[in-house]
């Protein structure tokens, strides 16, 4: 049998202000990093994530590399071996396979304010109070896709989202535009191309649904790290958010295992 033709990664944020996370009141919110002393955030959810895909495909090899508190400590320790500046933010991106090797590749990425990356509540998402840039959050009207486990666990396969954002002209990193992607069977948002939406109905914030390990049917895009942290602390919850629900205009927020939580606002015409 041929190998896969595709691997399982994460993107995720070293940060060493993450380190004012440990231990501190005003982060015991904060879960895994205020527990634990580490430059990077999320990390438990991020290889959580990367596990709950190889199990799926039941890729031996780097289920054992990833599982319990060795891989997590294996994880830390590849990562750190591979960063080639430690004194500044990155964004770092983590690759398995299917024989269980990792690979590390990190680029540079903004400071942020710990309270982006650790809020307390989403309410009110005020450009008063908001100090980062505000992102246009546009509607992928062309690429219409079919949930898939490509969807739902994050891999190499990144056509559909590559496809999204060359449609929306977000032909580098640094331009401030989401594009959200479009379940072709209901018309439902599914997630940005490269975050988690959030947005606000009858009172509350709400993340459309992604699929449970018993669903039988694909549904929903990919079950994010901030996105799994944000509903564990009730900050949302998840709803199906149909696009013909969304206004010109709204405010929303998106979140992403590098950047925190970004607030953004709906343009439906372009």
């Amino acid at each position: 049998m041929s190998p896969p033709d595709f691997q399982i990664f994460t993107s995720l944020r070293f940060d060493p202000s993450l380190l004012q996370v440990h231990s501190s009141p005003a982060f015991s919110h904060a879960g895994w990093n205020h527990d634990h002393p580490s430059p990077f955030y999320m990390l438990d959810y991020h290889r959580d994530r990367m596990l709950r895909a190889a199990r799926h495909w039941k890729w031996e090899s780097a289920i054992q590399v990833l599982a319990g508190d060795a891989g997590l400590q294996l994880l830390a320790e590849t990562i750190t071996a591979n960063l080639s500046q430690k004194d500044e933010p990155a964004k770092v991106r983590v690759d398995i396979f299917q024989d269980g090797k990792l690979t590390v590749t990190a680029s540079p990425t903004l400071s942020v304010p710990l309270t982006r990356l650790y809020p307390t509540t989403l309410d009110p998402p005020s450009l008063d109070s908001y100090s980062g840039t505000v992102f246009e959050v546009v509607v992928d009207t062309t690429h219409n896709v079919n949930p898939s486990e490509f969807t739902h666990y994050k891999t190499s396969k990144r056509q559909i989202y590559d496809q999204a954002r060359q449609q929306a002209s977000i032909t580098s990193p640094t331009i401030p535009r989401e594009v959200l992607i479009v379940d072709s069977k209901d018309g439902s948002v599914m997630e940005g191309s490269t975050s988690t939406p959030y947005f606000s109905r009858e009172g509350r914030w709400v993340t459309p649904v992604v699929n449970k390990e018993t669903d039988k049917e694909w549904h929903g895009g990919q079950d994010g790290t901030s996105r799994r942290w944000a509903l564990e602390r009730d900050l949302v919850v998840e709803e199906i958010v149909l696009v013909d629900s969304l206004v010109d205009g709204e405010e929303c927020w998106l979140s992403t295992g590098v950047r925190g939580f970004i607030f953004g606002r709906v343009k439906l015409s372009r």
